[in-house]
């Protein structure tokens, strides 16, 4: 394998040519005469681990190769990562060849001898198709708890599915927890969580228990709304017993008004009005999930509803909805694209905008309201149609609502504890 690092690249190549006079002439005129980053391998399977490994600007490929076509690679490529831009270079161009690179959406086709001028150009070209669509479709996360550990209850799985995507994440916890422990040490379990999920932490130090739902909140996640510039948030529920939850969510709101997509978390307290349309498939994500929430030593031996088999049994329950073996839900406040300064809050500016392949929401069709004890883990309803569902793919909501009104549904909340609605949940 070949590199040819300038010190100022024009952008990252991966050369995959098993004629080396060929290949030589790629690296002459791109990395030596202008300035591109050349990586150079004859290996297909080398390729795809570099492809896994490493973040790349573009990829040129020969077609016929050892072990592997320049098609089959390529075929490959797009499903592993759909906005990398990929030329495809032959001596010999088919029809078949042709149509190959066609379906399979090579962004070039180009015969040898290649001129170089012409594959400066498509290089160059190329390079910066792929930067403005990764940009285009990079989104970024924002996680609004009023406690530590809430997040991580609530919507870790599906924070770890973002930051697999290479999506940006954060978490903005909005108070240190002191009624349940010592802050320092639950400001230093708040860290350690957001390690293990891959995000930026801002740790607020409002009161526990006396969130209030006007300023400073709002001011304080305005701020971080500013700072972040999410354009997915993910916050508590309003169907919740604890007030510092009910809180949290009101502000975001007004915080949040610009932000067109937010999504709300079940937390332990959440209430059998807890109705989500949204469903996170968390099987590779689970153990990340339960690392996380393990974490917060301080509280597992206190709290129940930290307890592994529940977080587990609460995610299997979800999956009903999601295909594998484990799913977070969320109820869905606004699932579109950015809101424009004046338009209403819920009213998107333009038509929702999602990055990648987005499949329908399965049709759970209207279930009536349950009798007393039908809401429990265990409850058959209605079951969705079955589906491929891809692990953290995340089904959209058949429509959106209105702030404070998330989506209607006929999916009934699992009880994550014993609390009654209109209780007062335990300090967090």
């Amino acid at each position: 394998m070949i590199t040819i690092d300038p010190v100022a690249s024009r952008g990252r190549v991966l050369l995959v040519e098993d004629d080396f006079e060929a290949a030589n002439l790629v690296i002459q005129v791109l990395a030596v005469r202008n300035g591109f980053e050349v990586v150079h391998t004859p290996d297909p399977a080398d390729a795809l681990r570099l492809a896994d490994a490493e973040c790349w600007d573009l990829v040129i490929t020969d077609v016929e190769m050892p072990g592997m076509t320049g098609i089959q690679l390529l075929e490959s490529l797009r499903q592993a990562d759909p906005y990398l831009p990929i030329a495809v270079v032959t001596a010999h161009a088919t029809v078949d060849v042709a149509i190959g690179a066609l379906r399979n959406r090579a962004d070039d086709f180009m015969e040898k001898p290649l001129r170089p001028v012409q594959l400066v150009a498509m290089a160059a070209g190329l390079v910066a198709k792929g930067r403005a669509a990764r940009l285009a479709a990079r989104e970024v996360v924002l996680a609004i708890g009023a406690h530590p550990d809430d997040v991580e209850i609530g919507a870790s799985g599906a924070l770890v599915a973002h930051r697999e995507r290479g999506h940006g994440v954060a978490i903005l916890t909005l108070s240190r927890g002191a009624r349940g422990g010592a802050e320092d040490m639950r400001a230093g379990e708040s860290a350690q969580a957001a390690r293990i999920i891959g995000a930026e932490l801002y740790l607020e130090n409002l009161a526990d228990t006396s969130i209030s739902e006007a300023d400073p909140t709002i001011s304080i996640i305005s701020r971080v709304i500013g700072e972040v510039q999410p354009t997915v948030i993910y916050v508590h529920s309003i169907h919740d017993v604890h007030q510092d939850h009910r809180n949290t969510f009101q502000a975001a709101m007004v915080a949040a008004r610009e932000v067109g997509r937010i999504y709300c978390f079940q937390s332990p307290s959440a209430t059998v009005d807890f109705r989500p349309t949204r469903f996170v498939g968390i099987d590779e994500q689970l153990d990340a999930k339960l690392q996380a929430i393990d974490s917060f030593g301080s509280q597992v031996a206190l709290r129940a509803y930290l307890e592994p088999d529940l977080i587990r049994s609460t995610a299997r329950y979800w999956s009903r909805f999601s295909e594998g073996r484990y799913a977070e839900a969320f109820e869905v406040i606004r699932d579109g694209a950015a809101v424009a300064v004046g338009h209403g809050a819920g009213q998107p500016e333009h038509a929702p905008v999602q990055a990648g392949a987005v499949r329908p929401a399965p049709d759970v069709g209207a279930v009536p309201d349950p009798q007393p004890g039908e809401r429990e883990p265990g409850y058959t309803g209605p079951a969705p149609p079955p589906g491929k569902r891809e692990p953290g793919y995340i089904a959209p909501a058949p429509r959106s609502a209105e702030p404070g009104q998330p989506a209607p549904s006929g999916q009934p909340a699992p009880a994550l504890h014993g609390t009654e609605p209109g209780g007062t949940h335990a300090p967090a």
